[in-house]
């Protein structure tokens, strides 16, 4: 990003703005070094029911982070505002991830795994999860449309980590637009995806929601995924080609 960023040595107050980059601060075994989180940080659970929030990904408390005075802070590009982020560069180390695939997946958790001093652990997980993709096996890509937002709705198009993850689980994105273009049900139609994945989150897409859509998509196969294996690029991903394997 065109930043440097000087960080202690060995940080001991750490702060993460993302959920998928917290539960990898979890699992690298920082323990009581992770002094905040956002309230959409719900993995591990017992950091979400004890660590202070310091906000949401995209609306950060100050007052709170200045009383936490943190020495090392963890956000992402697109999951955080880039107005919060250079507003805490003013005051502290904020270290900023930019994931579009795996391979800046990797690089994040070697990354991080340097900056805390946990650097084998880094690489165990890199390794399991590298393992884990290789070992998945071939299926023959249906031409698929994923759905991340209703009211207008919105989908994962091209250069997005979410894009990658879906040809990995043996999906076709049929959009040819980049990042997170808005839909209507007339433009879904004449995609004619052979399959629509409703994520989990950021919109908690639910069963009525499937109905809705086979509507006016009677032959399409709409199913609910679980947006976490699509979108969490951190430690979750030693998860997700167990689940791509399995999906239908």
């Amino acid at each position: 990003m065109g930043r440097k960023v000087e960080v202690p040595s060995l940080p001991q107050r750490i702060i993460s703005l993302v959920p998928s980059q917290t539960e990898l601060l979890y699992n690298l075994g920082l323990g009581d070094r992770v002094i905040g989180v956002t309230k959409f940080c719900i993995h591990p659970s017992q950091w979400h029911q004890s660590k202070t929030f310091v906000g949401g990904t995209k609306q950060f408390k100050f007052d709170v982070i200045d009383e936490l005075k943190p020495d090392l802070i963890i956000g992402n590009k697109e999951e955080n505002y880039i107005e919060g982020i250079e507003e805490l560069a003013k005051k502290y180390p904020v270290w900023v991830s930019d994931i579009t695939g795996l391979d800046q997946a990797f690089d994040m958790i070697l990354a991080i795994g340097n900056l805390v001093d946990e650097r084998a652990k880094s690489i165990s997980i890199v390794e399991k999860v590298k393992e884990g993709f290789a070992s998945l096996p071939y299926k023959s890509r249906r031409k698929a449309l994923y759905l991340i937002w209703k009211k207008p709705y919105m989908a994962a198009g091209r250069a997005t980590f979410i894009d990658e993850m879906m040809d990995f689980a043996g999906f076709e994105n049929v959009l040819s637009e980049t990042r997170y273009p808005e839909l209507t049900l007339e433009a879904i139609q004449e995609l004619a995806p052979e399959a629509i994945l409703l994520s989990s989150e950021p919109y908690p897409f639910k069963e009525k929601h499937i109905g809705e859509l086979k509507a006016v998509l009677p032959n399409c196969d709409v199913q609910l995924v679980d947006g976490e294996m699509f979108s969490w690029y951190g430690s979750r991903l030693m998860q997700a080609p167990s689940y791509f394997a399995n999906l239908k």
